[in-house]
């Protein structure tokens, strides 16, 4: 067979930084990345993006150098993606500080709201609820981290998890304040309002979970290849008739309830960013599924059926 040589060059000064000689032809991406890391240490695979062009999309792992349009010497660009972190342990991290801080709200901590009598009297019903709905929403994700989520990407840059748990331990913080406030006003419609909000939470806590093991289900024995998802026997999946991430539309829907359970502004507010940040998402991800597969379903919308 004809080998290859690949020269790896600098992203932003092309300034060559090793040259491969006689590489074999079905090489895979993931394998150049190992020699590269033999020659540079420092820079382990997960921390390497490999381009054909400097300012393209990285190369898959998966990909074959002889598939690629490049001839026998083929030129790849290198870029530092700087300190990985694993997305397992990225979840866990996330998802363990809300679970704990909003205890500390809960269990009314004397330096949160002091040692009044009145800060300490017994709260309305719907806060003790509000609690177990928080506690089980992340203890829920933190299961599903460890035994259901298949990750395309196994790390992300480590600065992103000072970030992503500002953003998920300040809310629990704020929300858990206003919830187990000693002021707090329970919700205007009473227990009418509370118990709809309840089954509705519980129905979309269980069908983001039902979507999660769909997905889970089309990487089995850890295959990275992307298939279309489709409905199964089990009818929280049935979303997938109308819209590409159910999961998101799922997830919405929890923190709407938890909306109307609570009546809480914080929690309002978390809502509507959650509903901005995954439309983004699924926007996304809809966009990529219609790109890759000629046959996709023309009735899916990304995250609202019929109108999103």
């Amino acid at each position: 067979f004809v080998s290859y040589q690949v020269e790896i060059l600098d992203w932003k000064t092309k300034k060559q930084l090793c040259f491969l000689d006689k590489v074999e032809p079905n090489a895979t991406i993931r394998e150049i990345r190992l020699m590269f890391h033999k020659l540079y240490p420092r820079w382990y695979p997960a921390r390497q993006s490999i381009k054909l062009d400097p300012k393209g999309k990285s190369l898959r792992d998966e990909e074959i150098l002889q598939h690629l349009p490049v001839g026998t010497t083929a030129t790849l660009y290198f870029k530092d993606l700087g300190p990985q972190i694993g997305w397992t342990t990225v979840f866990l991290i996330e998802y363990t500080g809300p679970l704990f801080i909003y205890f500390l709200f809960y269990f009314r901590m004397p330096f949160v709201y002091g040692l009044d009598e009145r800060f300490t009297s017994s709260p309305h019903p719907v806060v003790n609820l509000a609690c177990i709905c928080h506690s089980f929403h992340y203890i829920k994700r933190l299961i599903e981290t460890v035994f259901v989520h298949r990750f395309s990407h196994g790390t992300m840059p480590l600065r992103n998890i000072v970030k992503n748990c500002l953003y998920y331990w300040g809310f629990a913080a704020w929300l858990a304040y206003y919830i187990n406030h000693p002021l707090y006003t329970p919700p205007s419609y009473g227990k009418k309002q509370i118990n709809f909000a309840v089954i509705m939470f519980l129905l979309c806590e269980a069908g983001n979970f039902s979507i999660h093991v769909a997905l889970s289900d089309l990487r089995r024995n850890g295959s990275k290849i992307r298939k279309i998802p489709y409905p199964t026997k089990n009818p929280f999946t049935w979303l997938f008739f109308f819209v590409s991430c159910p999961n998101y539309t799922y997830e919405v829907g929890t923190w709407i309830s938890f909306t109307i359970m609570t009546q809480c502004v914080p929690v309002g507010l978390f809502t509507l960013l959650c509903f901005i940040q995954m439309t983004i998402w699924a926007k996304d991800k809809h966009c990529t599924y219609l790109r890759e597969f000629k046959d996709y379903p023309t009735l899916r919308m990304p995250i609202i059926p019929f109108l999103l």
